[in-house]
């Protein structure tokens, strides 16, 4: 990743953003949004603004539209050097950055912005990066499941389930990790046979060389398709020569400190864009300008 200065000195102006995320939408021209018709005409007097005329798109009248059409900053107030900024924090913190803080850096206490402004946008980002697309893991890799959220103990009485200990009141997230790799994660209803088996055969590749898990029945169709072996967590067993799930319980651990640390409370309904968000970081790790493989994703 740059230095905040580099950054800083790359976006400085919002001319700088609009050019870069031209060139980041439309790499090989730029396009109708709507019909990908590429024979658009530039509006001289809005820079950044094209007009397309094709007859099963804007016909006569032609469809205008600009850089910001069809992208998480369609519509925004707030100029795109702050959005750019905003993507960056949350791109450099290894566990995030929460929206307070953003507001606190970003606007300042004092500025009279709404923090609701600085929340949008974070979720915006979030949501762009459900872009990240994984093509089918192979070598080594490991599945586990987990379920988020606080313990019941630490919940206001108002809060607090019926459930008691356990996973009573909790999210169950699954996800699978190349080893030294990427790493796929989603939220799901339930750990079911069904749930498990379909989420690993969706993400992994057919000539996997194995599958680590831990002894969860729900993992047990596998054997007839993979080389699927498994450590008996409930016995104490926690590794058996390269049989482990030592990564993806790193993955766990770093979602849980970050959303504990960080965001204190995530609802079950947000909890999918956050998963997304650790995700990205994780798989973008090794990227020279992880921003800029971020910005590819931003359009809707």
């Amino acid at each position: 990743m740059k230095t905040i200065d580099a950054f800083d000195k790359q976006f400085a102006t919002e001319e700088s953003c609009k050019v870069f995320l031209t060139q980041m939408r439309w790499p090989n021209g730029v396009e109708c949004p709507r019909c990908g018709n590429k024979n658009v005409y530039t509006l001289k007097a809005r820079p950044f603004n094209w007009l397309c005329k094709a007859t099963d798109c804007g016909g006569k009248n032609g469809y205008r539209f600009s850089v910001l059409t069809h992208t998480i900053f369609e519509n925004t107030k707030k100029p795109l050097k702050l959005w750019f900024k905003v993507g960056y924090l949350m791109l450099v913190g290894k566990k995030g950055i929460s929206a307070l803080q953003v507001h606190r850096v970003i606007f300042g206490e004092d500025s009279g912005s709404d923090y609701r402004t600085s929340w949008y946008m974070c979720m915006r980002w979030r949501a762009a990066m459900q872009g990240d697309y994984v093509a089918p893991l192979g070598g080594e890799i490991e599945v586990d499941e987990t379920f988020v959220g606080g313990k019941e103990g630490n919940k206001h009485l108002s809060k607090r389930g019926k459930g008691g200990r356990g996973t009573a009141g909790k999210v169950a997230v699954i996800g699978a990790i190349a080893r030294k790799g990427m790493v796929v994660a989603k939220v799901v209803e339930n750990t079911d046979t069904r749930t498990l088996d379909s989420f690993v055969r969706s993400t992994v590749a057919d000539d996997v060389s194995l599958i680590a898990t831990d002894e969860h029945s729900g993992y047990r169709l596998l054997d007839k398709d993979f080389n699927h072996q498994a450590v008996k967590h409930g016995k104490g067993e926690y590794v058996r020569g390269n049989i482990h799930t030592s990564h993806i319980d790193s993955f766990w651990s770093l979602l849980k400190r970050g959303i504990m640390g960080q965001f204190h409370h995530v609802s079950k309904e947000y909890l999918p864009l956050y998963v997304n968000e650790f995700s990205w970081r994780h798989n973008s790790r090794h990227s020279v300008d992880a921003f800029r493989d971020l910005l590819t994703t931003c359009s809707k």
